[in-house]
């Protein structure tokens, strides 16, 4: 009892530097958070997209190239490059990952999210576009040992994968149990660590807002990049009362992942209005085309900015 009122604590305190570093306030080193220079999600890659004031600066110092990966400016559709494009069907067939993947090419999807059986072929398939390849871990249950999400994070990363959406061990959360919860992303950030980004999912149907907190922070410990909502198999899905949530707890510098029910544009809009920067959806071209399931809005950067690190920050 003593050694879990002691972790409360010690999360209670991290949730307050939390909203420190949101509202501006300065580190204990006395530097502020940098702010408004690269989308949540930046990890390095494409960044000359993601990065535009980054790139002015080095411009004016006097750089005169840079260099950038396949396809960066080809994609001007900010939803489109918000969007996980999803098959996660446990009886998805070969000729379904590789129409999977031609549509994400031709839609500009920012990556296509497969089991891990299919990477190498979402890989090759993807070689030359913009499109990233992710994969899941530990899913959907995030019931496995730590080591076999290592192994799993390890061979997916080797296979091609760039990004992993690990699930939360939520029987250590909600046992208390938060140096295992969090030992357990440690070690897919540290299998990924400079090839791939982590995203955790916290199945927040299954969670207590007070749990969905301590996962954030949990989350954000350890190194991950990214939290998400959902993974689809389990009870409820996005909510924008979640995100919202997500959005407050890690602030302004991680990536919040709307996955779950997400099936037209009107709800990926409220999703990313709420603070997602990234929408995890099997209905991506629907999203993206619009299908008449509410009062659609266009979808170009006038109306959804590239999300950046300011646009999150507590009011």
């Amino acid at each position: 009892m003593a050694r879990a009122a002691l972790e409360l604590d010690h999360l209670a305190d991290l949730i307050a530097d939390e909203l420190l570093r949101q509202s501006g306030a300065p580190h204990a080193d006395g530097h502020a958070c940098p702010s408004g220079e690269c989308a949540a999600d930046c990890d390095g890659a494409h960044c000359v997209a993601h990065c535009p004031d980054k790139v002015r600066r080095l411009v004016a110092a006097g750089v005169e190239r840079v260099s950038a990966g396949p396809g960066v400016g080809a994609c001007d559709n900010v939803l489109a490059r918000m969007i996980d494009h999803t098959l996660l069907t446990p009886t998805a067939t070969r000729a379904d990952i590789e129409a999977l993947c031609d549509e994400a090419k031709e839609n500009c999807f920012a990556s296509v999210c497969v089991n891990p059986y299919w990477v190498t072929l979402a890989n090759e398939k993807l070689a030359e576009s913009p499109v990233r390849v992710c994969t899941v871990i530990g899913f959907p249950l995030g019931a496995n040992r730590a080591q076999t999400k290592v192994y799993e994070a390890l061979r997916a990363v080797e296979d091609g994968a760039v990004e992993l959406d690990m699930v939360l061990n939520t029987g250590a959360l909600r046992s208390g149990d938060y140096t295992a919860a969090e030992r357990d992303i440690a070690g897919v950030v540290e299998a990924g660590r400079g090839r791939a980004i982590v995203k955790v999912i916290l199945e927040t149907g299954h969670l207590t807002d007070e749990e969905k907190v301590k996962a954030c922070v949990l989350a954000r410990r350890a190194g991950a990049h990214f939290v998400k909502t959902s993974t689809g198999f389990g009870k409820g899905g996005a909510t924008e009362e979640d995100v919202r949530l997500m959005r407050r707890v890690v602030g302004p510098k991680l990536g919040v992942k709307a996955s779950g029910g997400v099936k037209d544009q009107p709800t990926a809009i409220r999703m990313i209005e709420a603070g997602a920067t990234r929408i995890g959806a099997s209905a991506g071209i629907r999203i993206v085309h619009g299908n008449g399931a509410g009062p659609e809005r266009p979808y170009g950067a006038a109306v959804i900015p590239a999300p950046r690190a300011t646009i999150h920050r507590l009011q």
